[in-house]
Protein backbone atom coordinates (compact mmCIF):
# COMPACT_ATOMS: atom_id res chain seq x y z
CA UNK A 1 0.00 0.00 0.00
CA UNK A 2 1.46 3.24 -1.17
CA UNK A 3 2.05 6.12 1.84
CA UNK A 4 -0.66 8.35 0.16
CA UNK A 5 -3.32 5.06 0.48
CA UNK A 6 -2.38 4.51 4.20
CA UNK A 7 -2.84 8.30 5.17
CA UNK A 8 -5.98 8.34 3.45
CA UNK A 9 -7.26 5.14 5.22
CA UNK A 10 -6.47 7.05 8.61
CA UNK A 11 -7.91 9.71 7.81
CA UNK A 12 -11.19 8.14 6.96
CA UNK A 13 -11.33 6.29 10.15
CA UNK A 14 -10.81 9.67 12.55
CA UNK A 15 -11.82 12.53 10.29
CA UNK A 16 -15.72 13.31 9.48
CA UNK A 17 -17.03 11.52 6.61
CA UNK A 18 -18.14 15.30 4.80
CA UNK A 19 -14.42 16.59 4.82
CA UNK A 20 -14.13 16.43 1.06
CA UNK A 21 -10.65 15.14 -0.28
CA UNK A 22 -9.65 15.59 -3.91
CA UNK A 23 -8.76 12.85 -6.26
CA UNK A 24 -9.98 8.97 -6.59
CA UNK A 25 -6.17 8.55 -4.53
CA UNK A 26 -6.02 11.58 -2.61
CA UNK A 27 -2.46 13.13 -1.71
CA UNK A 28 -0.30 14.66 0.87
CA UNK A 29 1.64 17.99 0.44
CA UNK A 30 4.64 17.80 1.98
CA UNK A 31 6.75 21.06 0.72
CA UNK A 32 6.84 23.72 -2.11
CA UNK A 33 8.53 26.54 -4.09
CA UNK A 34 7.18 29.10 -5.73
CA UNK A 35 4.29 27.89 -7.65
CA UNK A 36 5.50 23.98 -7.03
CA UNK A 37 4.58 21.56 -5.00
CA UNK A 38 6.09 18.08 -3.74
CA UNK A 39 3.92 15.38 -2.50
CA UNK A 40 4.77 12.35 0.49
CA UNK A 41 5.89 10.29 -2.53
CA UNK A 42 7.94 12.70 -4.45
CA UNK A 43 5.40 14.00 -6.89
CA UNK A 44 6.19 17.12 -8.32
CA UNK A 45 3.09 19.91 -9.09
CA UNK A 46 2.26 23.34 -10.75
CA UNK A 47 0.36 24.39 -8.11
CA UNK A 48 -3.22 26.85 -9.73
CA UNK A 49 -5.53 26.13 -7.03
CA UNK A 50 -2.85 27.80 -4.37
CA UNK A 51 -4.72 26.37 -1.07
CA UNK A 52 -7.89 27.52 -2.35
CA UNK A 53 -6.66 30.43 -3.59
CA UNK A 54 -4.89 31.26 0.11
CA UNK A 55 -0.78 30.70 -0.90
CA UNK A 56 -1.45 33.99 -2.49
CA UNK A 57 2.29 34.83 -2.80
CA UNK A 58 3.91 31.38 -3.47
CA UNK A 59 5.80 28.97 -1.39
CA UNK A 60 9.26 29.24 0.44
CA UNK A 61 8.97 33.10 -0.25
CA UNK A 62 12.00 34.39 2.06
CA UNK A 63 10.62 37.22 3.59
CA UNK A 64 7.45 35.56 4.45
CA UNK A 65 9.67 33.04 5.96
CA UNK A 66 11.74 35.19 7.89
CA UNK A 67 9.07 36.96 9.60
CA UNK A 68 7.29 34.11 10.39
CA UNK A 69 10.83 32.38 12.03
CA UNK A 70 11.41 35.50 14.18
CA UNK A 71 8.16 36.00 15.45
CA UNK A 72 8.03 32.91 17.02
CA UNK A 73 11.06 32.94 18.49
CA UNK A 74 10.00 35.89 19.98
CA UNK A 75 5.58 35.42 20.87
CA UNK A 76 3.46 33.65 19.33
CA UNK A 77 0.61 34.22 21.06
CA UNK A 78 -1.07 36.66 23.72
CA UNK A 79 -4.57 36.92 23.35
CA UNK A 80 -6.38 41.00 22.17
CA UNK A 81 -6.38 41.17 26.00
CA UNK A 82 -3.06 42.90 25.75
CA UNK A 83 -1.97 45.46 22.87
CA UNK A 84 -0.23 43.40 20.20
CA UNK A 85 2.35 45.50 17.67
CA UNK A 86 1.94 43.57 14.24
CA UNK A 87 -2.34 43.66 14.97
CA UNK A 88 -2.28 47.63 15.17
CA UNK A 89 0.35 47.68 12.51
CA UNK A 90 -1.64 45.51 10.12
CA UNK A 91 -5.07 47.23 11.07
CA UNK A 92 -3.59 50.57 10.01
CA UNK A 93 -2.74 49.19 6.76
CA UNK A 94 -5.91 47.51 5.98
CA UNK A 95 -8.09 50.25 7.18
CA UNK A 96 -6.30 52.69 4.71
CA UNK A 97 -6.12 50.08 2.18
CA UNK A 98 -10.32 49.59 2.45
CA UNK A 99 -10.80 52.76 0.93
CA UNK A 100 -13.46 53.10 3.54
CA UNK A 101 -13.82 56.28 5.88
CA UNK A 102 -13.10 55.86 9.32
CA UNK A 103 -12.39 51.92 9.21
CA UNK A 104 -11.46 49.77 12.02
CA UNK A 105 -10.79 46.33 11.78
CA UNK A 106 -11.68 42.75 13.78
CA UNK A 107 -9.14 39.87 13.14
CA UNK A 108 -10.41 36.35 14.01
CA UNK A 109 -9.44 32.92 12.39
CA UNK A 110 -10.77 32.01 9.24
CA UNK A 111 -13.69 33.57 6.27
CA UNK A 112 -16.29 32.14 8.07
CA UNK A 113 -15.41 33.37 11.63
CA UNK A 114 -15.36 37.10 9.16
CA UNK A 115 -18.65 36.60 8.10
CA UNK A 116 -20.11 35.54 11.26
CA UNK A 117 -18.31 38.06 13.16
CA UNK A 118 -19.58 40.87 9.74
CA UNK A 119 -23.51 39.47 10.06
CA UNK A 120 -23.72 39.81 13.87
CA UNK A 121 -22.03 43.73 13.81
CA UNK A 122 -25.04 44.28 11.23
CA UNK A 123 -27.74 42.64 13.06
CA UNK A 124 -26.52 44.37 15.97
CA UNK A 125 -26.43 47.65 14.27
CA UNK A 126 -29.69 47.73 12.69
CA UNK A 127 -31.42 45.81 15.61
CA UNK A 128 -32.77 43.05 13.22
CA UNK A 129 -31.90 39.76 12.36
CA UNK A 130 -33.00 40.07 8.68
CA UNK A 131 -30.58 39.08 5.96
CA UNK A 132 -30.39 39.54 2.29
CA UNK A 133 -28.23 36.82 0.75
CA UNK A 134 -27.52 35.88 -3.01
CA UNK A 135 -28.01 32.50 -4.71
CA UNK A 136 -25.17 30.50 -5.27
CA UNK A 137 -23.10 32.01 -2.91
CA UNK A 138 -20.64 30.86 -0.62
CA UNK A 139 -19.70 32.07 2.78
CA UNK A 140 -18.56 29.46 5.18
CA UNK A 141 -18.94 26.51 6.95
CA UNK A 142 -20.18 28.13 10.45
CA UNK A 143 -23.59 28.40 11.75
CA UNK A 144 -24.65 31.93 10.50
CA UNK A 145 -22.08 31.18 6.72
CA UNK A 146 -24.16 28.55 5.78
CA UNK A 147 -27.19 30.25 6.64
CA UNK A 148 -26.27 32.79 4.11
CA UNK A 149 -24.91 30.31 1.65
CA UNK A 150 -27.19 29.77 -1.52
CA UNK A 151 -25.84 26.35 -2.53
CA UNK A 152 -27.27 23.59 -1.59
CA UNK A 153 -24.05 21.62 -1.90
CA UNK A 154 -22.56 23.48 0.91
CA UNK A 155 -26.34 23.82 3.11
CA UNK A 156 -26.11 20.70 5.37
CA UNK A 157 -29.26 22.22 7.37
CA UNK A 158 -32.46 24.36 6.77
CA UNK A 159 -31.42 25.78 10.30
CA UNK A 160 -29.60 29.00 11.21
CA UNK A 161 -30.03 31.64 13.18
CA UNK A 162 -30.76 34.33 10.41
CA UNK A 163 -33.90 35.48 8.31
CA UNK A 164 -32.84 35.20 5.03
CA UNK A 165 -34.42 36.12 1.52
CA UNK A 166 -32.88 35.26 -1.46
CA UNK A 167 -31.79 37.82 -4.43
CA UNK A 168 -30.46 36.40 -7.73
CA UNK A 169 -26.72 37.03 -8.52
CA UNK A 170 -25.36 37.98 -12.44
CA UNK A 171 -24.93 35.14 -13.69
CA UNK A 172 -25.73 35.45 -17.71
CA UNK A 173 -25.06 32.10 -18.63
CA UNK A 174 -27.89 30.38 -16.62
CA UNK A 175 -30.70 30.82 -14.73
CA UNK A 176 -33.60 34.31 -15.17
CA UNK A 177 -30.80 36.40 -16.85
CA UNK A 178 -29.12 34.14 -18.92
CA UNK A 179 -28.29 35.56 -22.43
CA UNK A 180 -29.01 39.17 -21.11
CA UNK A 181 -26.88 42.19 -21.86
CA UNK A 182 -25.71 43.73 -18.98
CA UNK A 183 -27.36 46.79 -19.01
CA UNK A 184 -31.15 44.70 -19.15
CA UNK A 185 -29.19 42.39 -16.07
CA UNK A 186 -28.35 45.13 -13.71
CA UNK A 187 -31.87 46.64 -14.22
CA UNK A 188 -33.64 43.08 -13.48
CA UNK A 189 -31.50 42.36 -10.89
CA UNK A 190 -32.15 45.80 -8.86
CA UNK A 191 -35.86 45.41 -9.66
CA UNK A 192 -35.68 41.90 -8.33
CA UNK A 193 -33.95 42.79 -4.98
CA UNK A 194 -36.59 45.95 -4.66
CA UNK A 195 -39.54 42.97 -4.85
CA UNK A 196 -37.91 40.51 -2.40
CA UNK A 197 -37.66 43.58 0.26
CA UNK A 198 -40.75 44.42 0.09
CA UNK A 199 -42.76 41.22 -0.20
CA UNK A 200 -40.44 38.71 1.84
CA UNK A 201 -38.80 40.64 4.18
CA UNK A 202 -40.41 43.18 7.15
CA UNK A 203 -38.60 46.20 5.92
CA UNK A 204 -36.14 46.37 8.55
CA UNK A 205 -33.87 44.53 6.96
CA UNK A 206 -29.81 44.53 8.96
CA UNK A 207 -27.73 43.57 5.47
CA UNK A 208 -26.94 42.14 1.82
CA UNK A 209 -23.98 40.33 2.11
CA UNK A 210 -22.62 39.32 -1.49
CA UNK A 211 -19.44 38.52 -2.75
CA UNK A 212 -18.11 40.54 -6.61
CA UNK A 213 -17.52 37.34 -7.56
CA UNK A 214 -18.74 34.10 -6.49
CA UNK A 215 -16.14 31.82 -5.81
CA UNK A 216 -17.05 28.20 -4.71
CA UNK A 217 -20.06 29.13 -6.91
CA UNK A 218 -17.83 28.74 -9.98
CA UNK A 219 -16.22 32.30 -10.64
CA UNK A 220 -19.75 33.70 -11.72
CA UNK A 221 -19.12 37.29 -12.26
CA UNK A 222 -21.52 40.26 -12.06
CA UNK A 223 -21.24 42.45 -14.77
CA UNK A 224 -19.49 46.10 -13.73
CA UNK A 225 -21.66 48.19 -11.75
CA UNK A 226 -24.03 45.25 -10.93
CA UNK A 227 -23.94 45.84 -6.77
CA UNK A 228 -23.77 49.33 -7.16
CA UNK A 229 -27.17 49.56 -8.43
CA UNK A 230 -28.25 47.31 -5.42
CA UNK A 231 -26.74 49.24 -3.01
CA UNK A 232 -29.31 51.96 -4.64
CA UNK A 233 -31.72 50.51 -3.52
CA UNK A 234 -30.60 49.32 -0.57
CA UNK A 235 -29.72 53.06 0.21
CA UNK A 236 -33.39 53.19 0.04
CA UNK A 237 -34.38 51.08 3.12
CA UNK A 238 -31.17 51.72 5.37
CA UNK A 239 -30.15 49.03 4.58
CA UNK A 240 -26.41 47.88 4.98
CA UNK A 241 -23.84 46.54 2.28
CA UNK A 242 -21.35 43.50 3.27
CA UNK A 243 -18.91 42.84 0.58
CA UNK A 244 -17.53 39.29 1.49
CA UNK A 245 -14.20 39.44 0.08
CA UNK A 246 -12.65 36.52 1.19
CA UNK A 247 -11.28 35.06 -2.29
CA UNK A 248 -11.63 38.69 -4.19
CA UNK A 249 -9.25 40.77 -2.27
CA UNK A 250 -5.53 41.54 -1.94
CA UNK A 251 -5.62 42.36 -5.68
CA UNK A 252 -6.43 38.62 -6.96
CA UNK A 253 -8.98 40.24 -9.06
CA UNK A 254 -5.95 42.34 -11.04
CA UNK A 255 -8.04 45.26 -12.42
CA UNK A 256 -8.72 46.32 -8.72
CA UNK A 257 -7.45 45.80 -4.86
CA UNK A 258 -10.93 44.72 -3.55
CA UNK A 259 -13.71 43.09 -6.00
CA UNK A 260 -16.04 45.73 -4.99
CA UNK A 261 -14.26 48.22 -6.76
CA UNK A 262 -15.80 47.16 -10.02
CA UNK A 263 -18.92 48.31 -9.18
CA UNK A 264 -18.76 52.05 -7.95
CA UNK A 265 -19.70 51.31 -4.40
CA UNK A 266 -18.72 51.66 -0.77
CA UNK A 267 -19.37 49.06 1.69
CA UNK A 268 -20.40 49.77 5.18
CA UNK A 269 -18.42 46.04 5.96
CA UNK A 270 -16.06 43.84 4.30
CA UNK A 271 -14.88 40.47 5.15
CA UNK A 272 -11.42 39.50 4.09
CA UNK A 273 -8.91 36.05 4.84
CA UNK A 274 -7.79 33.41 3.26
CA UNK A 275 -5.26 35.09 0.77
CA UNK A 276 -4.02 37.36 3.59
CA UNK A 277 -2.43 35.01 5.23
CA UNK A 278 -0.59 32.84 2.62
CA UNK A 279 -1.51 29.55 4.46
CA UNK A 280 -1.58 31.34 8.32
CA UNK A 281 -4.72 31.29 9.49
CA UNK A 282 -6.16 34.71 9.79
CA UNK A 283 -9.27 36.43 8.81
CA UNK A 284 -11.21 39.65 9.92
CA UNK A 285 -13.63 42.55 9.30
CA UNK A 286 -12.79 46.06 8.08
CA UNK A 287 -15.97 48.75 8.25
CA UNK A 288 -17.05 52.00 9.25
CA UNK A 289 -16.67 52.23 12.77
CA UNK A 290 -20.14 53.01 13.99
CA UNK A 291 -21.33 49.38 12.22
CA UNK A 292 -18.24 47.88 13.87
CA UNK A 293 -18.51 49.59 17.25
CA UNK A 294 -22.03 48.78 17.50
CA UNK A 295 -21.57 45.80 20.00
CA UNK A 296 -23.12 46.97 23.59
CA UNK A 297 -21.50 43.59 25.24
CA UNK A 298 -17.58 42.83 25.98
CA UNK A 299 -15.59 40.82 23.23
CA UNK A 300 -12.35 39.55 22.65
CA UNK A 301 -10.67 37.46 20.09
CA UNK A 302 -8.71 34.74 22.09
CA UNK A 303 -6.81 33.77 18.30
CA UNK A 304 -7.68 36.21 16.36
CA UNK A 305 -5.03 38.75 15.12
CA UNK A 306 -2.15 36.80 17.41
CA UNK A 307 1.48 37.81 16.84
CA UNK A 308 2.56 35.07 14.75
CA UNK A 309 -0.51 35.30 12.37
CA UNK A 310 -0.07 38.71 11.99
CA UNK A 311 3.55 39.10 11.42
CA UNK A 312 3.22 36.61 8.69
CA UNK A 313 0.14 38.21 7.27
CA UNK A 314 2.43 41.69 7.38
CA UNK A 315 4.85 40.19 5.13
CA UNK A 316 2.49 39.12 3.01
CA UNK A 317 0.76 42.55 2.12
CA UNK A 318 3.94 44.14 2.29
CA UNK A 319 5.52 41.43 -0.71
CA UNK A 320 1.96 41.95 -2.39
CA UNK A 321 2.60 45.61 -2.81
CA UNK A 322 6.17 45.76 -3.12
CA UNK A 323 6.20 43.58 -5.81
CA UNK A 324 2.89 45.14 -7.34
CA UNK A 325 1.30 41.65 -7.52
CA UNK A 326 -2.34 42.91 -8.62
CA UNK A 327 -0.73 43.97 -11.53
CA UNK A 328 0.64 40.49 -12.24
CA UNK A 329 -2.80 39.17 -11.35
CA UNK A 330 -4.10 41.47 -14.13
CA UNK A 331 -1.34 40.61 -16.74
CA UNK A 332 -0.67 37.01 -16.42
CA UNK A 333 -4.58 36.70 -15.55
CA UNK A 334 -5.33 38.29 -19.49
CA UNK A 335 -2.37 35.92 -20.45
CA UNK A 336 -3.97 32.82 -19.30
CA UNK A 337 -7.72 33.86 -20.38
CA UNK A 338 -6.90 34.30 -23.82
CA UNK A 339 -4.65 31.06 -24.16
CA UNK A 340 -7.65 29.12 -22.47
CA UNK A 341 -10.58 31.02 -25.06
CA UNK A 342 -8.01 30.01 -27.78
CA UNK A 343 -6.79 26.47 -27.03
CA UNK A 344 -11.11 25.62 -26.16
CA UNK A 345 -12.60 27.00 -28.81
CA UNK A 346 -12.71 23.41 -30.58
CA UNK A 347 -13.62 21.48 -27.38
CA UNK A 348 -17.59 20.95 -27.38
CA UNK A 349 -17.70 20.36 -23.75
CA UNK A 350 -16.34 24.07 -22.73
CA UNK A 351 -19.16 26.06 -22.30
CA UNK A 352 -17.60 28.93 -21.27
CA UNK A 353 -14.09 30.68 -20.00
CA UNK A 354 -14.53 33.49 -17.53
CA UNK A 355 -12.21 35.28 -14.93
CA UNK A 356 -10.76 38.07 -14.11
CA UNK A 357 -6.97 38.42 -13.14
CA UNK A 358 -6.48 35.18 -11.25
CA UNK A 359 -10.05 34.31 -10.64
CA UNK A 360 -10.60 31.85 -14.10
CA UNK A 361 -13.54 29.24 -14.62
CA UNK A 362 -13.57 27.25 -17.28
CA UNK A 363 -17.14 25.80 -17.51
CA UNK A 364 -18.13 22.12 -18.82
CA UNK A 365 -21.46 21.49 -20.30
CA UNK A 366 -22.93 18.49 -22.71
CA UNK A 367 -22.27 19.73 -26.46
CA UNK A 368 -24.39 22.23 -27.77
CA UNK A 369 -26.41 22.70 -24.69
CA UNK A 370 -25.60 25.02 -21.00
CA UNK A 371 -26.63 21.61 -19.36
CA UNK A 372 -23.92 21.34 -16.16
CA UNK A 373 -21.41 17.89 -17.15
CA UNK A 374 -20.54 17.43 -13.86
CA UNK A 375 -18.72 13.88 -14.57
CA UNK A 376 -16.08 15.73 -17.18
CA UNK A 377 -14.92 18.05 -14.04
CA UNK A 378 -14.32 15.44 -11.85
CA UNK A 379 -12.54 13.71 -15.00
CA UNK A 380 -10.79 16.63 -15.80
CA UNK A 381 -9.51 17.24 -12.37
CA UNK A 382 -7.98 13.53 -11.95
CA UNK A 383 -6.50 14.03 -16.10
CA UNK A 384 -4.82 17.73 -14.61
CA UNK A 385 -3.11 15.47 -11.74
CA UNK A 386 -1.44 12.68 -14.29
CA UNK A 387 -0.36 16.25 -15.98
CA UNK A 388 1.17 17.30 -12.94
CA UNK A 389 -1.04 20.17 -12.58
CA UNK A 390 -3.53 21.08 -9.31
CA UNK A 391 -6.74 22.85 -9.81
CA UNK A 392 -9.82 23.45 -8.21
CA UNK A 393 -13.50 22.34 -9.19
CA UNK A 394 -16.71 24.35 -8.06
CA UNK A 395 -20.10 25.43 -9.42
CA UNK A 396 -23.49 24.96 -8.19
CA UNK A 397 -23.39 21.87 -10.16
CA UNK A 398 -19.74 20.59 -9.37
CA UNK A 399 -19.00 21.43 -13.19
CA UNK A 400 -16.47 24.54 -12.82
CA UNK A 401 -12.83 23.81 -13.15
CA UNK A 402 -11.26 27.13 -11.02
CA UNK A 403 -8.03 28.01 -11.97
CA UNK A 404 -6.48 30.46 -9.44
CA UNK A 405 -2.25 30.25 -9.13
CA UNK A 406 -0.36 32.18 -7.01
CA UNK A 407 -0.70 35.97 -7.49
CA UNK A 408 3.22 35.33 -7.81
CA UNK A 409 3.16 33.22 -10.83
CA UNK A 410 5.63 34.14 -13.78
CA UNK A 411 3.96 34.19 -17.24
CA UNK A 412 6.25 31.64 -18.45
CA UNK A 413 5.08 29.37 -15.32
CA UNK A 414 1.42 30.18 -16.41
CA UNK A 415 2.25 29.41 -19.79
CA UNK A 416 3.39 25.63 -18.71
CA UNK A 417 0.34 25.56 -16.73
CA UNK A 418 -2.25 26.34 -19.44
CA UNK A 419 -0.21 23.51 -21.55
CA UNK A 420 -0.47 21.02 -18.79
CA UNK A 421 -4.39 21.88 -18.51
CA UNK A 422 -5.06 22.28 -22.28
CA UNK A 423 -3.57 18.27 -22.37
CA UNK A 424 -5.54 17.07 -19.80
CA UNK A 425 -9.05 18.61 -21.07
CA UNK A 426 -8.60 17.41 -24.48
CA UNK A 427 -7.55 13.60 -23.47
CA UNK A 428 -10.70 14.08 -21.03
CA UNK A 429 -12.82 15.18 -24.31
CA UNK A 430 -11.93 12.63 -26.66
CA UNK A 431 -12.39 9.89 -23.85
CA UNK A 432 -15.90 11.09 -22.60
CA UNK A 433 -17.74 12.59 -25.92
CA UNK A 434 -20.66 14.11 -25.00
CA UNK A 435 -21.70 11.58 -22.15
CA UNK A 436 -22.99 13.02 -19.03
Amino acid sequence: MSEHAKLAERHRRVVPAWVGLYYEEPIELVSGKDCWVVDREGNSYLDFFGGILTTSIGYGVDEFVEAVRTQSSQMVHSSTLYLIRPMVELAEKISELSCIPDAKVFFVSSGSEAVDAALMMCCTARRSNQVLAVRNSYHGRSFAAVGVTGNRSWSPSSLDPLSVSWIHGGDSLRGIFAGMDDRSLIEGAARDLREVIETTTAGDVACLIAEPIQGVGGFVIPPDGFFGALQHVLAEYGILYVSDEVQTGWGRTGEHFWGYQAHGVEPDLLTFAKGLGNGLAIGGVVGRASVVDSFAANSISTFGGNPLSTAGALATLDYILDHDLQRNALEVGRRILGQLAEGTASIPMVGEVRGRGLMIGVDLVVAGTTDPFPSAAGAVLEAARREGLLVGKGGLHGNVIRISPPMSVSAATADDGVARFLSALRSVSERMGERR
